[in-house]
């Protein structure tokens, strides 16, 4: 047992609740997508439901091994090659959305070549603008108020990368702005330049909507939502899973709606978890989501960095916000955004970056603690001394 302990203490660092958080999610999501993709396999495999479990099982391991790796890495040092991720996202971004990959009438993905894995820029482009703003907040926050200095090259890189998100996935490119707000304004950016930056992403989001590909889609379900007159289809069918599932749920495996929800799997993976669960089971699951932001803004509040601050708050915001948006959405708090539950979702690369993500975050929590760590063996060496 102490040879597990010593072992886990030189390898598994970093805050440990958000360690178990993930790892609850994780296997959680691992239950479910077997669950979710019943229908999915008996249309188009022949009824192997292992394929999509094996599948799905691969990417969580692959996402925690790079969350591991991540951790191991000195947050400093993302400081140092945000500036090249962010500049690979610009040609990335048009790519896809003039040549990209099309499902749902939407160019989002570019196919990699050789292994035929999706990969969706936005991903990178999220990380990236998160990690830059907080190296830039970071590094000017003597002459923060510095107008031309400061405050210009971040509100052209918020309109600019989220702009381009915006012209194929208005939604990530919506939330990812919010984060970005969060974060000039953790970041002490005046409340009169948070202004500016609102009015420059109105008038981006609006030219989005005009060029874009998901403008029209855009326009009419939030029309819809806000005239109520008729429920979309995939709503309805989550309403129903909701309200059949109960207080307990029907348990593991017995979700009927995963049949007729679309995308039961992904983007309304939170109603097959209220109905096999029940309201229980879904406030595990929003619960363990604000635990990992307590936890990530306790890393803040324990950070004497302020850029190892400010990235753990722009991530921690970023990730928890995503799943809070979907599960407003799964219970009919706001218009359908096809966001997908962090973690929890199917997906391909985007568990490789949300485990990326997380990495950082554990990185950040484990170079604070052995700040303090040493900080105390310093005053105890201090006190054996006097």
């Amino acid at each position: 047992m102490n040879k597990v302990k010593a072992w886990t203490d030189k390898h598994i660092q970093g805050d440990p609740v958000i360690w178990i958080v993930v790892l609850c999610l994780s296997v959680f999501g691992i239950l479910v997508i077997y669950s979710a993709t019943g229908s999915l396999a008996y249309r188009f495999e022949g009824g192997n439901t292992e394929k999509y479990l094996i599948r799905h099982s691969f990417m969580v391991v692959l996402a925690l091994v790079v969350m591991w790796l991540a951790h191991k890495v000195d947050y400093r040092y993302y400081s140092k090659i945000t500036r090249y991720a962010l500049i690979a996202s610009v040609p990335l971004l048009i790519y896809v959305w003039l040549y990209g990959s099309s499902i749902n009438e939407a160019s989002r993905w570019i196919v990699l070549p050789f292994i035929g894995i999706q990969f969706q820029p936005s991903d990178l482009a999220k990380l990236a603008l998160i990690a830059a703003l907080a190296t830039m907040l970071a590094k000017r926050q003597q002459n923060i108020e510095d107008f031309k200095e400061s405050l210009i090259p971040m509100l052209a890189w918020c309109g600019g990368i989220c702009g381009l998100i915006a012209m194929t996935n208005i939604s990530t490119a919506i939330l990812l702005f919010a984060t970005c707000m969060l974060l000039l304004f953790i970041g002490r950016v005046p409340m009169k330049y948070l202004g500016m930056l609102v009015i420059v992403g109105v008038f981006v989001g609006l030219i989005a909507m005009k060029v874009g590909q998901r403008g029209t889609t855009a326009g009419s379900r939030i029309k819809s939502f806000v005239q109520g007159t008729e429920l979309p289809y995939q709503v309805e069918q989550s309403y129903i899973a909701i309200a059949t599932g109960g207080i307990m749920g029907k348990g593991p495996g017995n979700s009927v709606q995963r049949n007729f929800l679309p995308a039961a799997f992904s983007d309304f993976v939170y109603a097959i978890i209220i109905e096999e669960y029940g309201i229980v089971g879904g406030v595990i699951v929003l619960l363990l989501y604000l635990v990992l932001l307590y936890r990530g803004m306790r890393v803040v509040a324990n950070s004497d960095r302020a850029f190892g601050g400010l990235l753990s708050a722009g991530l921690s915001f970023a990730l928890v916000i995503q799943a809070l948006v979907n599960i407003g959405v799964v219970v009919g708090l706001g218009p359908v955004t096809g966001q997908t539950l962090p973690l929890i979702s199917m997906g391909g690369t985007s568990l490789i970056f949300t485990g990326l993500a997380l990495g950082i975050i554990l990185s950040i929590s484990r170079g604070e603690r052995e700040d303090i760590s040493s900080l105390s063996n310093e005053t105890r060496n201090t006190a054996k001394a006097i």
